[in-house]
Protein backbone atom coordinates (compact mmCIF):
# COMPACT_ATOMS: atom_id res chain seq x y z
CA UNK A 1 0.00 0.00 0.00
CA UNK A 2 1.32 3.42 -0.96
CA UNK A 3 1.17 5.58 2.19
CA UNK A 4 1.40 8.89 0.32
CA UNK A 5 -1.49 7.92 -1.94
CA UNK A 6 -3.47 6.88 1.13
CA UNK A 7 -2.76 10.21 2.89
CA UNK A 8 -3.99 12.07 -0.19
CA UNK A 9 -7.19 10.00 -0.40
CA UNK A 10 -7.85 10.32 3.35
CA UNK A 11 -7.45 14.11 3.12
CA UNK A 12 -9.81 14.26 0.14
CA UNK A 13 -12.45 11.90 1.52
CA UNK A 14 -12.49 12.78 5.21
CA UNK A 15 -11.01 16.30 5.53
CA UNK A 16 -8.66 15.24 8.30
CA UNK A 17 -5.75 17.06 9.87
CA UNK A 18 -2.37 16.24 8.38
CA UNK A 19 -1.34 14.67 11.68
CA UNK A 20 -4.45 12.46 11.73
CA UNK A 21 -4.02 11.36 8.11
CA UNK A 22 -0.39 10.48 8.64
CA UNK A 23 -1.13 8.53 11.83
CA UNK A 24 -3.93 6.55 10.17
CA UNK A 25 -1.81 5.89 7.08
CA UNK A 26 1.06 4.56 9.24
CA UNK A 27 -1.27 2.20 11.04
CA UNK A 28 -2.94 1.15 7.79
CA UNK A 29 0.46 0.37 6.30
CA UNK A 30 1.42 -1.63 9.41
CA UNK A 31 -1.89 -3.50 9.20
CA UNK A 32 -1.36 -4.22 5.50
CA UNK A 33 2.20 -5.40 6.14
CA UNK A 34 0.99 -7.73 8.90
CA UNK A 35 -1.05 -9.71 6.35
CA UNK A 36 -3.87 -10.17 8.86
CA UNK A 37 -6.65 -8.73 6.69
CA UNK A 38 -5.72 -10.95 3.79
CA UNK A 39 -5.39 -14.04 6.00
CA UNK A 40 -8.54 -13.49 8.05
CA UNK A 41 -10.87 -11.65 5.69
CA UNK A 42 -9.56 -12.85 2.32
CA UNK A 43 -8.93 -9.47 0.68
CA UNK A 44 -5.89 -7.27 0.25
CA UNK A 45 -5.77 -4.06 2.27
CA UNK A 46 -5.32 -1.34 -0.34
CA UNK A 47 -5.99 2.38 -0.46
CA UNK A 48 -9.43 1.65 -1.92
CA UNK A 49 -10.41 -1.01 0.62
CA UNK A 50 -9.18 1.16 3.49
CA UNK A 51 -11.21 4.17 2.34
CA UNK A 52 -14.25 1.93 1.76
CA UNK A 53 -14.08 0.47 5.26
CA UNK A 54 -13.67 3.90 6.84
CA UNK A 55 -16.65 5.21 4.86
CA UNK A 56 -18.83 2.67 6.68
CA UNK A 57 -18.27 4.41 10.03
CA UNK A 58 -20.87 6.87 11.36
CA UNK A 59 -20.92 10.04 9.25
CA UNK A 60 -20.28 12.36 12.18
CA UNK A 61 -16.95 10.65 12.99
CA UNK A 62 -13.66 12.25 12.07
CA UNK A 63 -10.90 10.24 10.40
CA UNK A 64 -9.20 8.94 13.55
CA UNK A 65 -12.57 8.02 15.06
CA UNK A 66 -13.49 6.22 11.83
CA UNK A 67 -10.20 4.29 11.88
CA UNK A 68 -10.60 3.32 15.53
CA UNK A 69 -14.23 2.35 14.91
CA UNK A 70 -13.13 -0.04 12.16
CA UNK A 71 -10.24 -1.40 14.23
CA UNK A 72 -12.68 -1.89 17.12
CA UNK A 73 -14.94 -3.91 14.82
CA UNK A 74 -12.01 -6.07 13.77
CA UNK A 75 -11.05 -6.49 17.43
CA UNK A 76 -14.54 -7.69 18.29
CA UNK A 77 -14.80 -10.10 15.39
CA UNK A 78 -11.23 -11.47 15.23
CA UNK A 79 -9.25 -10.20 18.24
CA UNK A 80 -5.73 -8.80 18.53
CA UNK A 81 -6.26 -5.65 16.47
CA UNK A 82 -5.89 -3.09 19.29
CA UNK A 83 -2.24 -2.49 18.45
CA UNK A 84 -3.41 -0.78 15.25
CA UNK A 85 -5.47 1.89 17.06
CA UNK A 86 -4.58 5.56 16.74
CA UNK A 87 -4.50 7.89 19.74
CA UNK A 88 -7.76 9.82 19.85
CA UNK A 89 -6.00 13.15 20.54
CA UNK A 90 -4.88 13.15 16.89
CA UNK A 91 -8.45 13.66 15.65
Amino acid sequence: MDREQLVERLDNEFCSSEEGSRAVSRQARDLADSGRIEAELDYELTVETTVSNLADAPAEYGLVERWNWWIGSLELSHGNYQRFRVRSDLA
